[in-house]
C-alpha cells in the first residue's frame, strides 16, 4: 500500500510539474500605459501575434495601468518582454537588471521628441508665458516630461498648477477642451493632435527612443529569438508595416540599441529623483 501511495504521489507531482512548465512555455509582453487599455490592446496585439509566429511559442499581452506597474511586472518576471519609455526602462534596469533588446525607429530616426502644446487659438506663444497657467503632465513616474519642461525654462513651481493625467491622449484632450492651458506630448501624439486643433510651442532635443526590453534573467536562446524577430520587421513588407503602424503610425522598424544609449536620459532625470534615504547611524557601544 505504501508503495502504491508513493507512486501515486510521484505521478501527481509529475502532472503538477508538467502543467507548471506548460504554463511558463509562452512569451508575455508587457507595456507602459500610454493609452486606455482597449487602445493599447489594439496597438500591441498584432505584435504579440507576430512574435508567437516567429518564435514558435505562444504569446500573450499583459497591460499595465501605470509606468511603475509595467516596471514591477517585468522585474517580477510576470512579463518577459516589455514596450517601455526610456524612464521606465531605466527603472527596470536599476530594479532587476532588465536588458534593452531593440529600440523603435520613428520615421527612420532612432530618437524621439517631447513637445509642449497649447490650443491653436491660445494666446500663449512661448514657454515663458506658461507662468501661472494650468499644465497637464502624464504619469507621475514619467520624470523625463518634467525634465523637459524645466529644461525649457519653466520650473514647475512657476506654473499656476500641474496635474498628472496618465495617458498622452488624456493630456491632448484636456488641452483641446480648455481644461488645461498647455501640456506635454510624445512627438507622434502631438503631430496627430495638431490636425485636431493643438499647436506646438516647444520641442525637446532628440531623446533616445522607446525601447523593447527583456527581463534580466530571460534565457539567451529566447532573447536571441525575440531580437531576431523584431529586427526582421521591415516597412517594405506590407504585413510587417501593418504591425508597425498599429503600434504607432510613425513607427517604421526596430534597430539594435544598448544601455549606454540611455545615459543622456539618466543625466536629465537625475535632479528629479528622490535621494536614497540615509541609513541611521550605528549605535555606539
Amino acid at each position: 500500500m505504501k508503495r502504491i501511495l508513493k507512486l501515486l504521489c510521484m505521478s501527481l507531482l509529475a502532472v503538477v510539474a508538467s502543467t507548471a512548465m506548460a504554463g511558463e512555455d509562452k512569451t508575455v509582453l508587457g507595456s507602459v500605459a500610454m493609452d486606455v487599455p482597449a487602445v493599447m490592446y489594439q496597438r500591441l496585439d498584432p505584435l504579440v501575434q507576430y512574435l508567437a509566429r516567429q518564435t514558435g511559442r505562444p504569446a500573450e499581452l499583459r497591460l499595465s495601468a501605470s509606468l511603475d506597474e509595467a516596471v514591477k511586472s517585468l522585474s517580477a518576471g510576470e512579463t518577459d518582454i516589455a514596450y517601455l519609455t526610456p524612464v521606465a526602462f531605466l527603472k527596470a534596469r536599476k530594479a532587476s537588471g532588465a536588458r534593452p533588446l531593440v529600440k523603435l525607429l520613428t520615421l527612420g530616426k532612432g530618437s524621439f521628441n517631447l513637445m509642449i502644446v497649447v490650443r491653436q487659438d491660445s494666446p500663449i506663444k512661448s514657454v515663458s508665458q506658461l507662468a501661472g497657467k494650468r499644465f497637464a503632465l502624464g504619469d507621475k513616474a514619467a520624470l523625463l516630461q518634467r525634465a523637459v519642461v524645466v529644461g525649457a525654462g519653466m520650473p514647475l513651481e512657476r506654473l499656476g498648477e500641474h496635474q498628472f493625467l496618465g495617458h498622452y491622449d488624456n493630456i491632448a484632450r484636456a488641452v483641446s477642451t480648455g481644461e488645461f492651458d498647455a501640456g506635454i506630448l510624445k512627438d507622434t501624439t502631438a503631430r496627430e493632435w495638431q490636425k485636431k486643433g493643438l499647436r506646438v510651442i516647444h520641442t525637446s532635443a532628440p531623446l533616445p527612443p522607446y525601447v523593447i526590453a527583456v527581463r534580466g534573467d530571460l534565457d539567451e536562446k529566447s532573447v536571441a529569438k525575440l531580437r531576431q524577430a523584431l529586427l526582421a520587421l521591415r516597412k517594405t513588407d506590407a504585413s510587417h508595416l501593418a504591425i508597425l503602424k498599429a503600434l504607432d503610425p510613425e513607427y517604421d522598424g526596430f534597430a539594435p540599441t544598448s544601455d549606454a544609449e540611455y545615459d543622456v536620459v539618466r543625466d536629465l532625470i537625475a535632479p528629479f529623483q528622490k535621494p536614497a534615504a540615509e541609513k541611521p547611524a550605528a549605535a555606539k557601544s
